[in-house]
């Protein structure tokens, strides 16, 4: 195993803060399957989705199958090159500790706009938090018919920035005032208060597969990219 030349940080230095949700989802039709009904998990092609990506530069390892619920390692700067990737025939996901941000930079979007080039008929969901002294969310949902939502902050704090148009979303999921109302989701709340992550997951519906225990990703180690290492380093050490 190839151990990555861009950590200036000792592989068993301590991470400061932890992680939440941290994943992301590329989904094509037909989107109102339950995720339970997905073919099972495909290891090989996992690794292949996983190394097509642009904050991965190889897999170095093959740690074995996870369940969805199993959360990442995030005790030591080494736990930070361990990724957990699904692929289950027309569902991708990845969870991914360089996803997390503090709000100095936006990783979460910029994947989702690469995956929005070369996947452009698909649902892209994205929900991201990141416990540093405070709670730092980012949510992502970007629709075949281009309609999106990117919120990003400190949850009860400024600043928080909301962009795209989460009515238009809403809208093109036809989704209905109950439907938001279970979710917890009040868009006529203040942008800090507003449950984004539970209008990302309404964007997947049945189709989430990060609630159910039986559904399988993979964890690899991998060498991250030269800048997701830079930006981990700056986010998970002082």
């Amino acid at each position: 195993m190839n151990e990555s030349s861009y950590w200036t940080s000792a592989a068993d230095r301590i991470v400061r803060g932890s992680m939440g949700l941290c994943h992301l989802t590329v989904f094509e039709a037909p989107f109102n399957i339950d995720a339970r009904s997905c073919p099972p998990q495909d290891p090989a092609q996992a690794r292949v989705f996983a190394e097509s990506l642009d904050s991965v530069e190889a897999v170095l390892e093959d740690l074995g199958p996870r369940s969805v619920q199993t959360p990442l390692p995030s005790a030591s700067r080494a736990d930070l090159d361990v990724v957990h990737v699904a692929a289950w025939g027309s569902m991708l996901g990845i969870a991914d500790p360089a996803f997390a941000s503090d709000g100095n930079d936006e990783p979460l979007r910029s994947m989702a706009g690469e995956l929005r080039e070369r996947f452009p008929d698909a649902r892209i969901v994205g929900r991201v938090t990141y416990h540093g002294g405070m709670e730092h969310t980012e949510d992502i949902v970007w629709l075949p018919d281009g309609a999106m939502f990117h919120a990003s902050g400190w949850p009860g704090d400024e600043p928080f920035v909301v962009s795209g148009d989460p009515h238009r979303v809403i809208a093109s999921l036809d989704l209905r005032a109950w439907m938001l109302d279970n979710a917890g989701v009040d868009l006529s709340e203040d942008a800090k208060e507003v449950h984004w992550a539970g209008l990302a997951g309404l964007a997947l519906g049945h189709s989430d597969p990060w609630g159910w225990e039986q559904m399988q990703t993979t964890a690899f180690r991998v060498r991250h990219s030269q800048e997701a290492v830079r930006d981990m380093e700056a986010l998970y050490f002082v």
